[in-house]
């Protein structure tokens, strides 16, 4: 597989996927319960079907781990290579109206994710980067513009923190022991995609219950962009984790 290749393939599926989860607002929607109580819409499943079909159509052979597909049966074994996908992330924000949420694709070899594409869909962009691909934000009309994480600014740091899934005590103490300027609190992996742009420093995510897709795509965008997602000891974050469940991490813009 060439990876500058197979990242504009999670692009422009990342776009379609976007066009209708954006048409199913439109047109209004139910929001149903999940077996863990977690919500789902027409719009998850009809970009999760979107994303996987075009996947496996471009890619035969590699397999798809999807949210949607994940919660109605047991999920695929681990692959030494496979899609994670989050068809879109940030549910909670897309029922309430709010427009922080993407649609989320990332490849991952060897226990880490090399590819990334966050589709934000409510304004039009999709974000995307890969190793040693660099990143980038590409808008509406299809123009591009180079991503990359900003070194800690002298005035402080700019925190992002979860709105639906916010742990207030690990948050305020973590944050601390840094020089902190502001915290801002935003919804989906977007916070990963704030990061990769140079507008925020730092995101904590210390507890909780996460699934790895939830955080690989914006792992390698991230990381494409010069930042870092670092699991509790300190070390780079992996995947292909018993049922594919995430603990605690922090994602960070340049280190220095």
């Amino acid at each position: 597989m060439e990876h500058a290749a197979a990242l504009e393939v999670m692009a422009r599926l990342a776009r379609a996927a976007g066009e209708a989860i954006m048409s199913v607002r439109r047109a209004g929607f139910a929001v149903e319960r999940k077996s863990d109580h977690s919500p789902v819409t027409a719009a998850d499943r009809l970009a999760e079907t979107i994303i996987t079909e075009g996947l496996l159509d471009a890619f035969p052979g590699i397999p798809v781990v999807a949210e949607e597909a994940c919660s109605d049966g047991a999920p695929p074994p681990v692959a030494p290579r496979f899609w994670l996908v989050d068809p879109l992330d940030g549910t909670r924000e897309f029922a309430a109206g709010r427009d922080e949420f993407c649609a989320c694709i990332a490849l991952v070899e060897d226990g880490f994710p090399v590819l990334g594409v966050l589709g934000e869909s409510a304004r039009g962009l999709v974000h995307a980067g890969g190793q040693g691909l660099g990143a980038w934000t590409e808008d509406a009309e299809g123009a591009r513009r180079p991503l990359a994480a900003r070194p800690p600014p002298p005035d402080g740091l700019v925190v992002v923190d979860s709105v639906s899934h916010r742990d207030a005590a690990a948050t305020d103490a973590f944050c601390a022991a840094l020089r902190v300027r502001e915290v801002r609190r935003i919804g989906s992996a977007l916070k990963f995609a704030r990061l990769a742009a140079g507008e925020a420093d730092v995101s904590p995510r210390l507890n909780g219950t996460m699934m790895e897709w939830d955080v690989a795509p914006g792992q390698a965008l991230l990381e494409a962009a010069g930042g870092a997602v670092l699991d509790p000891q300190g070390h780079r974050l992996r995947h292909g984790k018993p049922g594919y469940r995430q603990g605690g991490f922090v994602a960070w813009g340049r280190r220095k």
